[in-house]
C-alpha cells in the first residue's frame, strides 16, 4: 500500500481532487436526487387532486344556488298570475341575494308578469331563446347563458296544466358573480384562477381572463365537449403569457354551465416550497460545507501552485525569461512537470529571441546596405543623364531628360529615406513629401525665378510600394506647375497631404494663370493618371478658388499599418502632436 501511495499517479492532482469530491458530494447528490424526485411527484399529484376537489366543491356550491333557484321556481310555478304577481316577485328578488330577476311567461312566450328588475322582452324574443324552446319540448328545467345580460344565467322551470299540457314557464336570472368560485380557498394551489363557461367552451366570467386564453384556442372547447359526455379529466396547456397551467373542471347543474379552475403547473423546484428545511435548506447547508472542504483542498493542492505558475507566466509575458519556477518542487507531480516545462520554455524562448534579434539586426544591416547602394546607383544614373542633358542642344530633348532626372531623383530619395529611418521597411510620407518638394523646387530655383513653397502633410507610415507612385505623381504635378505656372515669373506653390480615414488626398496648388484646356492630355498628365491608378485612386485638375490650378490625387489610404495608425493620424490632426 505504501508503494502504491508513493506512485506519481496516486499523488497527482486528478486523483486527490477526484477522491475528495467523490466522497464529499456523493451523499449530497443522492439526497438531493431522492428528495427532488419524491417531492416533485408528491406535489404534482397533490396539486392535481386539490385542483379537482376544489372544482367539484365549487361546482357543488354553485349547484346549491342553482338548485335553490329551481326549487323556488317550482314552488312558484303553480301560482296564478293574479293582481299581486309583480309585487310578490319583486319582494322575493329583494329578499334573495342570489337572484337578480324573476319572470313568468305564457304558453305563447308572452311575458305575463315580472319583477321590476327584469329586462323587458317581447314574446317573439322569448320564443327564440333556447331555454324556452327546451321547456316547451318537455324538459322540466333548462338553463342558458343570458345573451342580453353578459353576467347572468337564466334558469327556467316548466309550468303545466292538470293534464300535462304546456302552460308556460317561470324563469329566474342568476348573476354569475353569485356562482363565481372562491379562489381564496386555502386548499387551492398558489396562483389559482377560476372561470365559468358554457357548453360550447365560451368563457362567461373569470377572475383573470388571461389565464384562460390558451395558445391552443380549441383546448377549452374540446374539454367542454368531453365534459358534456361526462369526461371531466384534467388537462395541461400554456396560457396567453406562455405559462404552463393545469386545468380542472366540473359541471354546475346538468351539462349547460361548467366551472373551470387553473393553477400553475409544478416546476422542477416547486417541491421545495412544501418543506423548505428538509428539501432545500438542509441540502444547501450540506452542499456549502462540502464546497468549503473541496475549496480548501483545491487551494492547498492545486490553486496556490497554479497561481504561482501564473505569476511566472506573467513575468515571461513581460519579456523576462530569466526567472525559473523553482518553488514548485514541493508541488504535486503534475504541477512539478508543468513547472519544469515552463522553465524549459523560458530557456528556449531566450535562446530563440537572441538568435532572432541577431538575425534581424543582420537583415536590417543588409537592407540598409541594399537601399544605400540602390540610392547610389540611381544617383549615378541621374548624373549620367545630367551629362547627357548638357550635351544635347534640342530644348525638347533637354526638357525630357530633365523630367527623367527628377523622377529618378524622387526614387533615389525614397531609398535614402528608407535606409536612414529607424523602421527600415517603412517611411513617413509627411517627411518624405517635404524633402521631395524641397528637392524639386531647389533644383529649379538655380535656373529660374523664385518659387516659394508651403507643405502641409499628415504623417502616414507607408511602405515603398505605395510611396513610389505617390512620389512620381508629385514630381509630375510640381513639374507641370513649374513649366506652365511659374515659367519666367515665379510664384507660390502649396502642397497639401491629408489622411481622411479610408481615403487620402494629395493636392498641388499654384497661383498661375490656370489650365487653358482641362480636357487636353499631355505626357505629364497621362503619367499622373497612370500613377493614380497604381494607388487605386484618381487624379484631376481643377481651378483654384483664387485663381491658378489645383492638381488633386485622391486614393485609398494604404492599410498596411492597420486601422490603429489611421486613428493616430486623426488624433494628430486634432491635437497637433506627432503620434
Amino acid at each position: 500500500m505504501g508503494r502504491k501511495l508513493g506512485r506519481p499517479s496516486v499523488q497527482g492532482i486528478r486523483f486527490r481532487l477526484g477522491l475528495a469530491m467523490a466522497v464529499a458530494l456523493l451523499p449530497i447528490l443522492m439526497l438531493a436526487a431522492v428528495q427532488t424526485e419524491a417531492g416533485f411527484r408528491r406535489q404534482a399529484e397533490q396539486q392535481r387532486i386539490d385542483l379537482q376537489l376544489a372544482a367539484d366543491r365549487s361546482a357543488a356550491e354553485a349547484k346549491v344556488s342553482i338548485d335553490s333557484a329551481v326549487v323556488l321556481l317550482q314552488a312558484l310555478a303553480p301560482e296564478g298570475v293574479g293582481f299581486y304577481c309583480e309585487p310578490r316577485l319583486t319582494a322575493l328578488v329583494d329578499r334573495l341575494d342570489g337572484i337578480a330577476a324573476l319572470s313568468r311567461y305564457s304558453a305563447t312566450g308572452e311575458p305575463v308578469c315580472a319583477s321590476r328588475s327584469a329586462a323587458v322582452v317581447s314574446s317573439a324574443q322569448t320564443r327564440e331563446q333556447a331555454w324556452y324552446q327546451r321547456l316547451k319540448r318537455g324538459e322540466e328545467v333548462a338553463m342558458e347563458w343570458a345573451a342580453g345580460e353578459p353576467g347572468a344565467l337564466i334558469v327556467g322551470v316548466r309550468s303545466e296544466r292538470p293534464l300535462g299540457a304546456f302552460q308556460g314557464a317561470i324563469a329566474a336570472v342568476l348573476p354569475l358573480t353569485a356562482l363565481q368560485p372562491d379562489i381564496l380557498d386555502p386548499a387551492l394551489p398558489l396562483g389559482s384562477q377560476a372561470a365559468l363557461l358554457d357548453a360550447s367552451g365560451r368563457i362567461l366570467t373569470a377572475t383573470e381572463p388571461a389565464a384562460f386564453v390558451l395558445d391552443d384556442p380549441r383546448a377549452i372547447a374540446t374539454w367542454a365537449a368531453n365534459a358534456q359526455r361526462g369526461d371531466t379529466a384534467l388537462f395541461e396547456a400554456r396560457d396567453a403569457r406562455g405559462r404552463r397551467q393545469v386545468y380542472a373542471g366540473a359541471p354546475l347543474s346538468g351539462r349547460d354551465v361548467f366551472v373551470l379552475l387553473s393553477a400553475p403547473a409544478p416546476g422542477l423546484l416547486s417541491w421545495a416550497r412544501l418543506n423548505p428545511f428538509g428539501t432545500l435548506l438542509l441540502p444547501l447547508a450540506a452542499w456549502l460545507a462540502t464546497f468549503a472542504a473541496v475549496m480548501l483542498l483545491s487551494e492547498r493542492i492545486v490553486v496556490r501552485w497554479l497561481a504561482y505558475l501564473e505569476r511566472v507566466a506573467a513575468i515571461y509575458a513581460r519579456g523576462r525569461f530569466s526567472v525559473r519556477p523553482v518553488q514548485a518542487e514541493h508541488a504535486p507531480a503534475e504541477i512539478r512537470v508543468l513547472a519544469r516545462t515552463l522553465g524549459s520554455l523560458g530557456e528556449t524562448i531566450t535562446r530563440r529571441d537572441r538568435a532572432l534579434l541577431e538575425a534581424l539586426d543582420e537583415k536590417d544591416a543588409l537592407m540598409r546596405e541594399i537601399h544605400h547602394r540602390v540610392k547610389n546607383n540611381l544617383q549615378i544614373i541621374s548624373s549620367l543623364l545630367s551629362m547627357q542633358q548638357r550635351a544635347v542642344n534640342d530644348p525638347a530633348a533637354r526638357a525630357a531628360l530633365g523630367d527623367t532626372r527628377q523622377r529618378i531623383g524622387a526614387l533615389a530619395l525614397i531609398y535614402r529615406i528608407l535606409y536612414q529611418s529607424e523602421p527600415i521597411r517603412e517611411a513617413d510620407s509627411g517627411t518624405f513629401l517635404r524633402e521631395l518638394v524641397g528637392q524639386l523646387v531647389a533644383g529649379a530655383a538655380v535656373r529660374g525665378p523664385l518659387v516659394t513653397t508651403t507643405v502641409e502633410a499628415d504623417p502616414l507610415v507607408i511602405d515603398p510600394d505605395k510611396l513610389a507612385p505617390l512620389a512620381l505623381w508629385l514630381v509630375e504635378a510640381v513639374s507641370n506647375a513649374q513649366k506652365h505656372a511659374f515659367a519666367e515669373r515665379g510664384g507660390d506653390l502649396q502642397v497639401r497631404f491629408r489622411v481622411l480615414g479610408e481615403t487620402s488626398v494629395l493636392e498641388v496648388q499654384d497661383d498661375g494663370p490656370g489650365v487653358a484646356d482641362p480636357a487636353s492630355a499631355g505626357v505629364g498628365r497621362t503619367l499622373m493618371i497612370a500613377f493614380a491608378k497604381q494607388l487605386r485612386g484618381e487624379a484631376e485638375l481643377v481651378p483654384g478658388p483664387d485663381g491658378g490650378c489645383i492638381a488633386r490625387l485622391t486614393f485609398a489610404t494604404p492599410q498596411a499599418q492597420g486601422p490603429a495608425r489611421i486613428h493616430q493620424v486623426a488624433a494628430f490632426r486634432v491635437s497637433g502632436t506627432r503620434p
